[in-house]
């Protein structure tokens, strides 16, 4: 009797835990994404994707009670609010409307915010310059400041309130981030915008951002000028090809063929990947690079005669 009274005390003590952890874990707020595409296939699998699109906030038993709710419908969905409890964002996905693809907006990583505002201009037919004054009056920096995402359009589609609500969601997606690196000033956090916007205009691949970003910092540790074509393509060059006329004519101090150190600002829009990578170069002696023939991978030497031969053998 006495063994039976300790084991069920035991289980009483373990269910009372458990219930505990589970009603915390599903009444926590968690940051939703503005659009998440809900995919085909098992309930499982839509717990793996809300694991990858929120840093692995959910468990694989939520399944249960996302179940429990019904059967979350495959296709693209809006999250209404920016922090919902979990269990919220779970009941959401079986009731959310699937929205029209005509209200995505998308910035990718390494757009510059002017072309970008140039082609929502052009794609909601307003004004590009009204849409520029407007960024330029509310945003703290002129560039590298909007997160690279995909977003909706609001119903009535009032392009400034798009865009103010754009702007208000990066702002608070840096101060999060500059809070998990702790980074207290944002004119330091700036400068790891700059080299980050580097890094994504210049990498080829994911894999090469931390070697780009070792460049950088070793030419700038040498007293050398970076001399990056990426720098060139700020603003509305963001597409234009680097020719040696360009650099000449550029008098600009992004220009990086004449001017020693950094830009004045990031030269586009980075992603999580390219600031992670300037926040932690790879430890190399290299101080060149160049890309591949017919690929988009690159070379990284330590020596100007490494890269001469580089280039030799890839002509």
């Amino acid at each position: 009797m006495r063994v039976f009274i300790y084991i069920f005390n035991i289980l009483f003590f373990v269910v009372l835990l458990l219930s505990v952890f589970f009603v915390v874990h599903f009444t926590t707020k968690v940051e939703t994404p503005k659009v998440f595409e809900v995919p085909k296939g098992s309930i499982s699998k839509v717990i793996e994707k809300l694991n990858i699109e929120l840093d692995g906030e959910f468990l694989i038993t939520d399944r249960y009670l996302l179940s429990y709710f019904g059967y979350p419908q495959a296709g693209k969905i809006e999250f209404p609010e920016k922090e919902m409890m979990r269990w919220k964002i779970l009941k959401h996905l079986t009731e959310a409307k699937k929205i029209s693809s005509k209200e995505f907006v998308t910035l990718i990583p390494g757009e510059t915010t002017l072309f970008f505002l140039k082609e929502f201009a052009k794609e909601y037919k307003i004004s590009f310059e009204e849409l520029k004054n407007y960024y330029f009056s509310t945003a703290p920096i002129k560039e590298g400041f909007l997160i690279p995402d995909t977003y909706t359009m609001n119903l009535e589609k009032d392009p400034k309130k798009f865009l103010k609500d754009f702007i208000y969601r990066s702002n608070s997606i840096h101060k999060k981030r500059m809070a998990q690196f702790g980074i207290e000033r944002f004119s330091y956090w700036k400068k790891v915008l700059i080299v980050a916007s580097i890094v994504e205009k210049e990498s080829g691949t994911v894999e090469e951002m931390p070697l780009v970003s070792s460049v950088i910092y070793n030419r700038l540790r040498e007293g050398m000028r970076l001399q990056m074509d990426g720098t060139l393509n700020y603003g509305l060059y963001s597409h234009q090809r680097v020719t040696p006329e360009r650099i000449r004519n550029d008098n600009s101090r992004y220009n990086t063929y004449k001017y020693s150190g950094i830009p004045p600002e990031p030269i586009c829009n980075p992603s999580l990947t390219a600031i992670e990578s300037a926040l932690k170069p790879a430890k190399t002696n290299y101080l060149y690079f160049m890309r591949k023939k017919g690929t988009d991978k690159h070379v990284f030497t330590a020596t100007y005669q490494e890269h001469l031969k580089a280039i030799e053998e890839n002509r």
